[in-house]
This record gives structure tokens, C-alpha cells and sequence, in this order.
């Protein structure tokens, strides 16, 4: 259905293809990887006809339709969401747009709307709005999101109303870039099953290796200007890259001490009359050999050596008897918690478990109502979340942001380090107020790197990360000799760094002594990933006495029933906060919906004329003003219970 031919493509001076050549068929699931540069966004661009190829050919099938989604900026405006997810085709937008404006009492001539009617039928236009709210439910929009006007939301969840458009569209072939970079956990799991029964293809660049292994079934690798096509998974492909970089390696080494034997045998005999015409034949066989190249490793290593924290006590951090809620919404009561200097624990469970607010907890973002944070001897605290960019300054230049710290390292080093995540050449000079949020969050996390803190807790550190730049951040990880307690969805990243594990369910704590593949072992997990955000029901196989504090041995009648009754009254407080938890949630989001027709009123009075001939916009603006900072304090409250 699409096919690449000998394509050949140079951009700045710099070749990018040669000879490239790709076959797309119905049903492919293709992974296209490559190190940041090599060309992925530009093979998009010839697909979509954005770019033209410098040779060769790009041929598809007739009336093909392509569904692109770009890995920031998707266009929003005055649609609400769930118009902008059945906005399938101008055709029908335009038909639609006819349909409101008649409906509006606006003045439309009847043949118009009558056109409208019948196109918008005809495109499919009422079976649409049942399953785009089905797939908007899927990504997590709530209910009364769907009339809200896509501008006024995040860009996140402007980005997740355009995977929803693609969808319900239902493209020949879909182009996805970084789809996952906005979803959170829950909503990836559903996005990765609605696309394994997907009627079209897909070509999807993703730095989700567990998101490539459950899905593709062929990986595309950018490597020296060329599109070479591996068989399998990710996990697939990174094997039989080996085995034929070895077997390249072992060719090249082969030809090496051929050619070598030809040119020792020409450098001996060319001066000899008697051997000249056959040393001369040598060295038209060495220029006659197609060269072997000698296999060059896509992941280039940092050769830098991260500074390491000061060394705390052996205690790195206690809460002790906490309490923690969200209004009325408990959501943990007589928490214990402590860490060890060294210890690297992720924690998971399901969404609104408590991870994050465990995590804000522990770094003092948060205020326990009862009980105490306890920092151990001679700790620094470092937190990384979204929110973390907020605190660069706009003004300062990439490089200035880097160099601003309270214990600098040298332009070099902090170019070096840049790079490893992406800021390259002249992006070092780039103003910090003009970058995306991913390049912000990349930002944040080499300014943490390289002056790290001895207690770290990171929340979600990947997200908007690729490949390339999840191993630096792996590789300077593995080195750090702190305290490192993180929520992570990557399985590759959880595996690499996670020496103990930490299960949290309705505010209880199960600790695993083990990395992760211990975790699922005790558990009996069938899936690494679904195993992330597991409640009660993983828990079949209890941990033994290495991962909770011992208990005594051979209790007797009464002790049982003691401890039956203990039970009992566990899970009965469990249910409770889980109730009390959704009715917050819903509380919440009432409040959410009257603050926001508030503000939409607010806003319609300020911009009539007569609000300016009375002298009343002052205090509308100071009214308005108050009832945004509601709103943001309220979504933010919603956001960490949803979480």
C-alpha cells in the first residue's frame, strides 16, 4: 500500500537517505527507530507529501488516507472536544459547521442546510459522535469535558482529543509520533489494546520499549542514511542487530586481512619486472572489492562521569504516624514510612492509590495533617515533577540555565551532558521561555543531574524522553549513589533501576525486598505493565518474612481469630476510602463545572461595552481573577486524586 523506492534525501548539507527502500502492507505494525537526527521526521514528511524525495520514488495506493499525529502542537480552536474528535474530514467539518450556525437561528438559505443535512449523512457524520465519545472515554476525557472548548484545555489533553480524531477516523495507515508521551498509564494500556485490533497499518516512532514489544511486528532502524528492516518486536530486533553487527564485524575483519595480504603482496613485487603485471592485478582486485563497512553502535556512550551527593546517614527519610487527606477523602491515615541511604524503590499500584502523594509527602510538597517527616542526617532532597520547569527562568538561555547552579561545571562538560539530551549545536543558546514542555522537562533533568541531591524522588522522569536520551538518564542513574524512590510506567526503566518494590492500595503499603521481576514472581503477574497498576487482586501470593516485618510464628486459636477480625476491619476501611475517594472525585468535579460557567460568565460580561460605561470592569476583573486561582487550586486537587 505504500512504498518507499531508492529514495535519497539531504537536508542543510547533510545526507539523511540514500538509496532507501521501504515496503508498507495492509496490517503492518512497524516501529521506526533511529538516534535523534537521523531522519525519522523527515521520512514522515516524504510519506505525507510535506517533503519531496532529492531521488527516488514514493508511490501508494489510490485514495489512501494517512492519520498524522505530531509529537507536540496539534492546532486547537473554538470546537469543542468532542467536535475536534469527529472532525474526520473538511467535508464533514464544513457540512457541520452549516448544521450549528442553522440551529443557532444564524441565516441559512434552505437548499444550504439542505446540502449540509445530506452531506453530513452522508460522511457519517451521526454515527460518529457514539463512538468518538468512546474513545474519549477510553483516554481518560470525563463526560462533561466532551462540550468544553478544546483551546481552554492543556496541551496534553489537546494532543489526546487528536489521537481520539485519528481514531474514530480510522486511517489505511496511521503515522503516530511519540503517541504515549501524553497518556497516563491507564490510558496507555487501553490505547495499546484498541491498536492491537486496528483495521489499518501503523508506523509509529515511539521510545516505549514495552509499547514496541506488545505491538510491532517489525522494527525500521535509520542507520547510515539506509532503512534496515528487522523481523520482530523490539526485544527481537535488538538481538539480531547483534548477531549481524557480529557477523558484519566478522566479514569486515576478513576482508581487512584479504586486502592486507593483496597489498603486501603488491608493495613486495611491483618492483620487480617479473612480478609487476601480477602486483599490479592485486591491487585491482583490493579496488574492485565492494568494502565491507566496519559496524558503527547506534547508542554512543557518555564519557562523563556524573558528580555525586555527599553522603547521608544511614536513615535517609521516616514519616511516621501520617495522616493525609484531600478534604474529606482520606487517603492515608497512620502512615509508616522509612527510606535507607542507597535504596532505589518504585512505587506501584493503581491510579489514585497515593504514589504521587506519597512521593510529595516525602519531599515536603505536601504537609502531613497529623505525624512527622523525619530527613536523615546531612539530606538533600531533590523532586522532580512537571511542575519542576517552573522553576527556569525564561530568561536564561539552555546553556545559562545549566551553568546557573550552585555548584557550576564547565561549558564543556555541560554541552556534553546537553547533548546527551538532545540540545545539540546552536540549541544550547535557545531562550528557555521559547522551549516545548518535553524540552523543559529535559532541561530540568540535566540541571538535576549535574548537581544532584542525595535523596531523589522522580515522578514519571521518561515522559518526553527518546530512546537516546532514557539511556543517558539511565546511564547517569546507575552511576548516582543516592537514595532513589521513583514512579515510572517504562518497564525497561523500572527493570533497569528498581531494587525494591513498594505496592500501594487504598493507602496501604506492601513492601517487595526484590526488583521488579521479583515483584511480579511474588505476585503472579501475567503482564509486567498491567502489573504497574494492580490493586488487590495481584496480591494472591503474600510476601514472605524478607519483605514485611516478622511476625510470630504458630499463633494460636485466639490469635487467629484476633487477626480475622483485624482483617475484616482492614478491608471494610479500605472500602470506605475508596468510597469517600470517588465521592471526592465527584464532588470535585461539580465544583470544577460551576467554577468554569462562573468563568465563562465572567468573561462574557467583561468583553460586552456597557461593563466599561458603568465602572464596574475593575471589580469583575478582581472577581474573575479569584475564580481562576479557585480553578486551578481545584483542578489541581482533582488531578492528584485522579492520579
Amino acid at each position: 500500500m505504500l512504498t518507499l523506492s531508492q529514495v535519497s534525501k539531504s537536508f542543510a548539507g547533510r545526507t539523511l537517505f540514500r538509496d532507501a527502500s521501504l515496503q508498507v502492507n495492509r496490517r503492518d505494525r512497524i516501529g521506526l527507530v533511529g538516534p535523534n537526527g537521523a531522519g525519522k521526521s523527515t521520512l514522515f514528511s516524504l510519506i505525507l507529501g510535506e517533503a519531496s524525495p532529492d531521488e527516488g520514488r514514493v508511490s501508494m495506493e489510490k485514495n489512501m488516507i494517512f492519520g498524522f499525529l505530531p509529537q507536540e502542537s496539534a492546532p486547537a480552536g473554538d470546537e469543542t472536544v468532542l467536535e475536534l474528535a469527529t472532525s474526520i474530514s473538511p467535508a464533514l467539518v464544513k457540512a457541520r459547521d452549516v448544521i450549528k450556525r442553522h440551529d443557532a437561528g444564524e441565516h441559512v438559505d434552505d437548499e444550504t442546510y439542505h446540502d449540509a443535512m445530506h452531506a453530513f449523512g452522508e460522511l457519517g457524520g451521526w454515527q460518529l459522535e457514539p463512538r468518538a465519545k468512546q474513545i474519549l472515554a477510553g483516554l481518560a476525557f470525563r463526560e462533561r469535558d466532551f462540550d468544553r472548548a478544546a483551546r481552554t484545555m492543556s496541551g496534553g489533553w489537546v494532543m489526546r482529543a487528536h489521537l481520539a480524531r485519528l481514531l474514530v477516523m480510522e486511517p489505511d495507515l496511521l503515522l503516530l509520533d511519540e503517541p504515549t508521551n501524553h497518556l497516563d498509564l491507564e490510558s496507555l494500556m487501553w490505547f495499546q489494546e484498541y491498536l492491537r485490533n486496528y483495521p489499518g497499518s501503523i508506523l509509529m516512532i515511539s521510545h516505549d520499549r514495552e509499547f514496541l514489544n506488545q505491538l510491532v511486528g517489525s522494527i525500521v532502524e535509520i542507520a547510515h542514511s539506509r532503512l534496515n528492516r528487522y523481523r520482530g518486536n523490539w526485544d527481537d530486533y535488538v538481538r539480531e542487530k547483534a548477531a549481524r553487527e557480529e557477523q558484519q564485524l566478522s566479514a569486515f575483519k576478513n576482508q581487512q586481512k584479504e586486502i592486507a595480504s593483496l597489498q603486501e603482496f603488491a608493495d613486495r613485487f611491483r618492483a620487480k619486472a617479473s612480478k609487476a603485471s601480477q602486483a599490479q592485478s592485486k591491487l585491482k582486485q583490493i579496488d574492485r572489492m565492494e568494502k565491507i563497512e566496519a559496524p558503527q553502535s547506534a547508542q554512543k556512550t557518555i564519557n562523563f562521569s556524573f558528580p555525586q551527593p555527599p553522603r547521608s546517614g544511614v536513615r535517609a527519610i521516616r514519616l511516621k504516624d501520617v495522616d493525609f487527606s484531600y478534604g474529606e477523602m482520606t487517603v492515608y491515615r497512620g502512615l509508616n514510612f522509612e527510606a535507607e541511604r542507597g535504596q532505589r524503590t518504585v512505587l506501584v499500584g493503581p491510579n489514585g492509590a497515593g504514589k504521587s502523594t506519597l512521593l510529595k509527602l516525602l519531599a515536603g510538597v505536601l504537609e502531613p495533617q497529623a505525624g512527622t517527616r523525619e530527613l536523615g542526617h546531612n539530606v538533600k532532597v531533590g523532586y522532580f515533577a512537571q511542575h519542576r520547569v517552573e522553576m527556569l527562568n525564561g530568561r536564561h538561555t539552555v546553556l545559562e540555565a545549566v551553568l546557573d547552579s550552585p555548584n557550576p561545571v564547565g561549558e564543556q562538560t555541560a554541552r556534553t551532558v546537553l547533548g546527551s539530551f538532545l540540545f545539540t549545536g546552536d540549541d544550547v543558546f535557545k531562550p528557555v521561555a521559547v522551549l516545548s514542555g518535553g524540552e523543559k522537562s529535559r532541561l530540568a533533568l540535566v540541571k538535576l543531574l549535574l548537581d544532584p541531591p542525595n535523596l531523589l524522588l522522580m515522578d514519571e522522569p521518561t515522559t518526553h524522553l527518546d530512546i537516546g536520551s532514557i539511556d543517558a538518564l539511565l546511564g547517569a542513574l546507575e552511576q548516582y549513589e543516592g537514595t532513589l524512590i521513583f514512579i515510572s510506567h517504562d518497564v525497561h526503566f523500572i527493570r533497569s533501576l528498581a531494587k525494591s518494590t513498594l505496592h500501594i492500595s487504598a493507602g496501604q503499603l506492601t513492601p517487595y525486598a526484590g526488583d521488579y521481576q521479583y515483584y511480579l514472581d511474588k505476585t503472579r503477574a501475567t503482564s509486567a505493565r498491567a502489573a504497574l497498576t494492580a490493586g488487590e487482586q495481584l496480591t494472591d501470593s503474600r510476601p514472605n518474612e524478607a519483605d514485611a516485618a516478622p511476625a510470630q510464628r504458630g499463633p494460636g486459636l485466639r490469635e487467629q481469630k484476633e487477626q480475622k477480625r483485624a482483617e475484616a476491619e482492614q478491608r471494610k476501611a479500605e472500602a470506605k476510602a475508596v468510597r469517600e475517594r470517588a465521592q471526592m472525585v465527584k464532588d470535585m468535579e461539580a465544583k470544577i463545572h460551576e467554577l468554569e460557567g462562573l468563568q465563562q460568565s465572567l468573561t462574557a460580561e467583561l468583553e460586552a461595552p456597557d461593563t466599561y460605561a458603568n465602572g464596574r470592569a475593575m471589580a469583575l476583573n478582581r472577581e474573575l481573577l479569584k475564580v481562576q486561582q479557585e480553578l486551578e487550586r481545584t483542578t489541581a486537587e482533582w488531578e492528584s486524586l485522579v492520579k
